[in-house]
């Protein structure tokens, strides 16, 4: 028997659709698979090559792509005679999320999660989710919002407001990295917020929100900029459901701008049973298991076929589609190698600013060349 170790995240969401779907791949082939899990902040920053020696298949977000085609850890997906299979997985794309793991011309995993910056609200303590970015105010006024701040969360709001105020920062080397004028409106619209909501949004990343918002006895109907989780519009999965939609607009005519988020399952380029780990990152990546076992266990799908699903929607308070508008207009950010530092470090820069009361502009000027540095 094949046996084949995989590493995921700590959540239902990243953990139990792999648990799931393995189960079924080894019922359908033989190929047992194991998964592991870690922590969302280590999702975020753990080296994937140390991981790639460890295990055969991983779940990785599409920022480590230049960083993991330097170092040579994982083993391109686009293989020479799985054209059809491969065309079908592109065209399923939801958004930007299939081409978020091409880089220097080869795919290096696929999406088997589709996520983006959204709203989040609660259904129970509000009638609908608000539009305009001056509601939000309004309600951070009154005491009822949280926004993730700790990091990369911080930076990925920088991205969306700048994306959504027209004018996107850059992905490439040379210029500016933010436009000064927006970047600074940028930041002060976040630290306007941060001013009204509990000082330890700058802690909490979107798990923490989401738990706080759903408990009992929770004061909080509304996170603006917060990447979905469809877990929490379940019945039962906390006491309170929570709703999602499209993001507020800020600029923009349309919800356009948001930073791409979501996961992909890539394979590593060591493992002594690659062929099988390819063949099982296809199957769960595939329209048929991410519109039934995959969302069914728990997942939120990477492929179309999920989010255009009845049942999937019928289960979920609409979470697909009162938010496909937002991910279609999604914005992909920066993938070099060298870029994952940079996130770590243009956070802590954005929070230092917009918990202060420097100049937003000096922190602009600080992360355009935080950015420029990063590709040396």
């Amino acid at each position: 028997m094949i046996t084949l170790k995989g590493m995921t995240w700590s959540h239902p969401r990243g953990y139990d659709p792999m648990v799931a779907c393995s189960q079924d791949w080894l019922e359908k082939t033989g190929v047992s698979i194991t998964w592991d899990k870690r922590s969302l902040q280590d999702f975020e920053s753990y080296p994937v090559e140390e991981l790639a020696r460890n295990y055969d298949l991983i779940v990785i977000d599409h920022p480590h792509v230049g960083q993991i085609t330097a170092e040579n850890c994982l083993a391109p997906l686009d293989e020479e005679g799985r054209e059809a299979a491969f065309a079908a997985l592109a065209k399923g794309t939801v958004g930007a999320s299939f081409p978020s793991y091409n880089w220097q011309g080869r795919q290096w995993a696929f999406p088997i999660d589709a996520a983006t910056q959204v709203q989040a609200w609660r259904p129970d303590r509000m009638a609908a989710a608000p539009e305009q970015w001056q509601d939000v105010v309004a309600l951070a006024k009154a005491g009822e919002v949280l926004l993730p701040l700790r990091s990369p969360h911080s930076l990925m709001c920088l991205f969306t407001l700048a994306g959504q105020l027209g004018r996107p920062c850059s992905v490439d080397r040379g210029g500016q990295f933010v436009d000064r004028e927006i970047g600074t409106q940028a930041i002060e619209m976040i630290r306007e917020l941060a001013g009204l909501i509990d000082p330890l949004c700058v802690t909490m990343d979107p798990i923490a929100v989401l738990d706080r918002m759903a408990e009992n006895g929770s004061r909080y109907s509304l996170a603006p900029l917060i990447y979905g989780y469809v877990n929490y519009t379940l019945q039962g999965f906390l006491p309170h459901r929570i709703a999602f939609a499209d993001i507020p607009l800020a600029g923009s005519n349309a919800p356009v701008g948001s930073a791409l988020g979501g996961t992909g399952i890539a394979v590593s380029a060591f493992s002594a049973n690659r062929q099988a780990a390819i063949d099982f990152a296809y199957w769960i990546a595939s329209g048929d298991v991410q519109a039934g076992p995959y969302w069914q266990s728990g997942g939120q799908p990477g492929h179309a076929a999920g989010w255009e699903d009845d049942g999937a929607n019928e289960a979920t308070l609409s979470f697909y589609r009162n938010t496909r508008k937002t991910l279609e207009g999604a914005w992909l950010r920066p993938r070099h190698d060298g870029y994952m530092p940079f996130q770590e470090a243009a956070s802590q820069r954005i929070n230092q600013a917009v918990m202060g009361a420097e100049r937003a502009v000096v922190a602009i000027d600080d992360l355009n060349q935080l950015f420029e540095k990063s590709f040396l």
